[in-house]
């Protein structure tokens, strides 16, 4: 039985906004707080492109499936679009087109000389066999490769993509290009051109941003009680950094629940134990919803699994001294107002999740030189990166008197909009 809903606020509503929307409200404000006319606007909420596809693809049981699939490119007025392939059932037009934007932030954040791009299948991989998995990356490629290159457009992986997946498409775009061209794509096994620290990039940011807002709020890592929502590629790696730096991870969760120890988890023995799609709680009796998780007593929350999570109907329960973004827009503008309102520090999703395009730049740049780094020089480069980064978006948001989440837009859409300025666009 249903309960009947009472009526919308005017806030409640706001949090309705789709994704794009979202995007497109922030956006709007950084714009207008830097002193960029409304042509600016009218060219950076919208992609310049949006390409979409049907690809054909012959099933295990001898029948031809059409899959629908996107590529968007937000921006290139910096430089050629960067930005990874999802394969998911819930992929639409809209959500490809607001990550796309997400990207060019990102590259304008850690200062890459990048525009945001994004792409996706509707397809479910959970349900494909290796070989229609392989068939449908190839004919993705096929389908795209007009409007993507390493001087274009430049994939890597997402949700639900690895980097095999990321070898079939490189695979499929040298032959079609006639010469091996590893800079067409990042992500890649290393023994084709992929970087060390590719698969921990994503992690390694978050911990980074982790550590940064830590010293802010004087609160010492080693000992630290932390949340984390999500046990996925991202979720996982950041369990163990954190758990490697001393904190107490005393709750994890995934799509069917959480688990929650205030004494801390043991995350090896999860880890080891969670199947290839970060599920782990199924095993065990005594568990909570992700709803009741994200109001633990905790030092540092992460959502680090889905949107909207954080919102304005539990932003004020919220407990966490800092809130860091692994996940692509877990908080509301609500509740991201609730949370500054209420001087919990929020390190945004642009910001904290950089890792993984930063070190994407670093396997672009290995590839065009031809020369390849130790992983100790990645993850040298890459703190480097991202400290800079994440001091450069907080003094913004001190100086400007305003949220995080706000002074990373302004940081990540200035560089695009001088861009775009500079060659006469607007």
């Amino acid at each position: 039985m249903v309960a009947d809903k009472p009526a919308e606020s005017s806030n409640e509503k706001s949090e309705n906004l789709d994704m794009l929307q979202s995007t497109q409200t922030v956006i709007k404000k950084a714009l207008d707080k830097l002193g960029y006319p409304e042509e600016a606007y009218e060219l950076l909420r919208e992609p310049v492109r949006i390409m979409t596809v049907r690809i054909p693809v012959r099933m295990d049981n001898g029948q031809i499936k059409v899959f629908t699939g996107y590529r968007a490119q937000h921006n290139d007025a910096v430089g050629p679009t960067k930005g990874g392939v999802r394969f998911h059932p819930d992929v639409n037009e809209k959500e490809v087109k607001a990550l796309s934007i997400w990207m060019s932030l990102k590259a304008g954040i850690v200062d890459l000389p990048y525009g945001g791009g994004k792409g996706g299948i509707v397809c479910d991989p959970r349900e494909m066999s290796f070989r229609e998995l392989e068939g449908l990356s190839r004919g993705y490629v096929r389908a795209i490769s007009q409007v993507v290159g390493p001087t274009k457009d430049i994939p890597a992986p997402d949700v639900f993509t690895n980097s095999q997946i990321m070898a079939w498409m490189m695979d499929e775009y040298s032959r079609i290009d006639e010469f091996n061209n590893p800079g067409f794509i990042t992500g890649k096994p290393l023994v084709l051109g992929g970087s060390h620290g590719r698969d921990t990039a994503t992690a390694r940011g978050v911990t980074i941003s982790v550590e940064e807002a830590a010293k802010l709020k004087g609160i010492d890592l080693n000992g630290a009680r932390v949340i984390i929502q999500g046990f996925g590629n991202a979720g996982g790696y950041l369990s163990k950094f954190m758990n490697d730096a001393g904190a107490k991870v005393v709750a994890i969760s995934d799509a069917q629940g959480a688990l929650y120890d205030p004494d801390g988890l043991d995350i090896d023995y999860l880890l080891d134990r969670r199947d290839s799609f970060g599920s782990v709680t199924n095993l065990f009796e005594n568990t909570i919803s992700n709803e009741e998780m994200l109001e633990l007593d905790c030092d540092i929350l992460v959502p680090a699994a889905i949107s909207n999570q954080i919102t304005g109907k539990n932003a004020h329960d919220i407990k966490a001294k800092i809130v860091v973004e692994a996940a692509n827009g877990p908080t509301s503008l609500e509740g991201t107002r609730i949370l500054a309102d209420r001087e919990i520090l929020l390190v945004p999703d642009v910001l904290a999740s950089s890792g993984g395009v930063t070190v994407s730049y670093f396997e672009w740049v290995q590839n065009n030189q031809g020369y390849y780094w130790t992983e100790e020089e990645v993850e040298e480069k890459l703190r480097k990166v991202l400290v800079k980064s994440f001091h450069n978006v907080y003094e913004t948001s001190v100086n400007r008197k305003i949220d995080m989440r706000l002074a990373a837009y302004m940081v990540g859409v200035r560089k695009m909009a001088e861009a775009a300025r500079f060659r006469g666009w607007i």
